[in-house]
């Protein structure tokens, strides 16, 4: 698990580190963190609020802490444990997303068990990262969850994808997707990130990104399991 705390002492947050080029300095994303480890809390928000584009608005040790407070702002993007004081992060999902209805949760964890992993994203989780993700890679994460992606660690599309092949599923075209983005849904399913989708396709990430999100407006859904199990019935 990183130790946020002390790596941030190495990270120098220049535009020239993070790729932020897509972030608006007058309109940040606002984050918030759900997070019991102080060290690790603390060290997220400073994560955040060093990095140009992006602003930290909340801190807090458990679900029912976030629960009863009282924001001024409200986050549009929230990173939550799973093993937290009371109530856990998995089931604290639903009833944060029902007191914040626009807000994206991002689950940041040790935990990479199946049960954990498809929890979260059933019960509304947009993302899911381990702990071990480096801090660049969390904050390009926070603006694709910010931009309607679903950003995941790798063994963790891993996972999912390995649970689509054992129900013996496979996306076939969708009527009411192009070519293009049918092409997109089936490396999406196959749980390939942005910037591997860009290569594969000989196209830049933004236009995956513009792709996607027409995919998700075409088919109702927020994000990428929902844009899969969609299409499983859809077919």
């Amino acid at each position: 698990m990183l130790d946020f705390a002390d790596e941030i002492k190495d990270v120098h947050f220049q535009g020239a580190d993070f790729d932020v080029s897509s972030a608006n300095p007058h309109q940040p994303i606002v984050v918030a963190i759900v997070e019991d480890d102080r060290a690790t809390r603390e060290g997220l928000g400073l994560l955040i609020d060093g990095t140009p584009g992006y602003r930290c608005v909340a801190k807090f040790r458990s679900v029912e802490d976030a629960l009863n407070s009282t924001m001024q702002e409200t986050p549009r993007v929230l990173l939550l444990d799973i093993r937290l004081p009371g109530m856990r992060g998995c089931d604290g999902i639903g009833v944060l997303k029902e007191k914040f209805p626009s807000i994206q949760i991002l689950m940041l964890t040790i935990n990479a068990d199946e049960d954990s992993v498809f929890e979260s994203i059933c019960k509304g989780a947009c993302g899911y990262l381990l702990k071990n993700t480096g801090l660049v890679q969390l904050i390009e994460a926070l603006r694709e969850l910010y931009d309607g992606g679903s950003p995941m660690s790798a063994n963790i599309a891993r996972k999912l994808v390995t649970v689509f092949r054992e129900q013996q599923k496979e996306v076939e075209p969708v009527g009411i997707l192009s070519h293009r983005e049918n092409e997109i849904l089936q490396l999406l399913a196959k749980g390939l990130l942005y910037k591997e989708i860009a290569e594969q396709i000989s196209i830049s990430v933004s236009t995956v990104r513009q792709h996607i999100h027409h995919i998700y407006e075409k088919l109702h859904v927020q994000n990428r399991t929902e844009a899969i199990n969609k299409a499983f019935r859809k077919n």
